[in-house]
């Protein structure tokens, strides 16, 4: 019993380390990228030792990818969310909404993704060729068929989505750029940029 009590305490100290490493290593992979970042960095961010850290993770690569495959499902869950059935535009600033709330609530995670597509996505190609691009698509489709069937304005659905993407993860990737050019506005930027979006997308989209 108490050789099953300790395994139990183990496994919980075990997954808050990792949890805590994990953490560690979105805030110095978000602001140094990938290439720039190091085990080191990571350790002291972590508070832990460099040999502690690597009894959890063989190196910055293993802790990376671990990264990009939890970034991966959160980042396509807003667009799975869209609704086939439901009513086009409404359905379509959801999407918006859901993407600015990422934004604001996940800036790191932002971060992260930006920085690996900028270095090509080595490490994130096959995600991108493959689940990234087959949701995308699928969603298109349905945009496409909302279009032809007159139900919101032509359009072309992936550079639709490109213009979501574009101009709700720019408050993450770009916040500090926001926050000093708004100045003292800078603490309602995002309920803002909702009323803002909301209105822009229901002007391009209605028929």
């Amino acid at each position: 019993m108490a050789r099953a009590a300790a395994s139990r305490t183990r496994t919980r100290i075990q997954r808050e380390k990792t949890e805590l490493i994990l953490s560690a290593a979105l805030d110095v992979f978000s602001t140094y990228g990938f290439r720039g970042s190091t085990i080191d960095q990571i350790a002291r961010q972590a508070g832990l030792s460099k040999p502690n850290l690597l009894y959890y993770f063989d190196g910055k690569e293993a802790i990376h990818a671990r990264l990009l495959e939890r970034l991966l499902d959160t980042w396509l869950e807003p667009l799975k969310q869209l609704d086939p059935e439901g009513e086009p535009i409404d359905e379509i600033l959801a999407y918006v909404h859901r993407k600015l709330e990422m934004a604001r609530d996940f800036p790191r995670e932002s971060r992260l993704f930006a920085n690996e597509i900028l270095q090509g996505a080595p490490r994130i190609m096959k995600q991108i060729e493959g689940p990234l691009k087959d949701l995308v698509d699928e969603k298109a489709r349905v945009i496409r068929g909302w279009s032809d069937a007159g139900k919101i304005a032509p359009v072309d659905p992936h550079h639709l989505i490109f213009s979501i993407w574009a101009t709700t993860q720019h408050y993450a990737d770009f916040d500090i750029q926001v926050s000093v050019v708004l100045g003292a506005r800078a603490a309602t930027r995002f309920e803002d940029a909702h009323r803002h979006l909301s209105d822009m997308f229901t002007k391009l989209l209605r028929p």
